[in-house]
This record gives structure tokens, sequence and C-alpha cells, in this order.
């Protein structure tokens, strides 16, 4: 049984960087062919995929936040990392990291239980 928990801070102010941690527990996030992404959903809208790091370090943003968005791994902590920087109250949303059976299926079989992240003054 896989398991993922999302961690940070839920209060980021306008202009600084959101950071987020998701701790895997039960699989290492470098077994073949896994892909790990960070996807969320503000309020009253749908889900929003960010981009994900696959099970050999490649990583993929979507076009609308890759000038924006980082995301790392700590195999040692078995551990991702998502990076946000220059937020705006439009970044307001809830986080989740998931996994995915394979890079680009979106298939996503595990959940983080997600986190709240709100960007206000």
């Amino acid at each position: 049984q896989v398991q993922l928990q999302e961690s940070g801070p839920g209060l980021v102010k306008p202009s600084q960087t959101l950071s987020l941690t998701c701790t895997v527990s039960g699989g290492s996030i470098t077994t073949s062919y896994y892909a790990w992404s960070w996807i969320r959903q503000p309020p009253g809208k749908g889900l929003e995929w960010m981009g994900v790091i696959v099970y050999d370090g490649t990583t993929y943003y979507s076009p609308s936040l890759k000038s924006r968005t980082s995301i790392s791994r700590d195999t040692f902590k078995n551990q991702l990392s998502l990076q946000l920087s220059s937020v705006t109250p439009e970044d307001t949303a809830v986080y989740y990291c998931v996994r995915d059976l394979r890079w680009r299926t979106w298939s996503y079989d595990y959940w983080g239980q997600g986190t709240q992240v709100t960007v206000s003054s």
C-alpha cells in the first residue's frame, strides 16, 4: 500500500515562493515506470496538472506554469518537492501529489490527502 502525504505552510504571501513536500511510503519514487505529479484544484475549478517528475528524475511542466514551477526529489528520504514562485491569489488551491502508473497516462492510482494553500496578504 502506497501512501503519500503533503506538507507545508498553508498560507503564503503574494510574490513569495510556495514550497510543499510530499512524503511517500510503501513504494520507491525511483521504481520504473511510475511518475509522480503535482496537481491542484482552485476553489470552484477543476483539477489542474502542474508538472511531473518521472522515475528517472526527468521533469515536465504545464506550459502555463513552467516558468514558475520546479519539481524535485530526495531519493534518500523518498520525498517529492514542489516550488511555485511569484505566487498570486490565483494560486490559492488544494495541492495534491499523486502517483501515475506511467508518464503521460494520467492514471493516478494513489493520491495524497491534499493540502490547502492560501495566497493572501
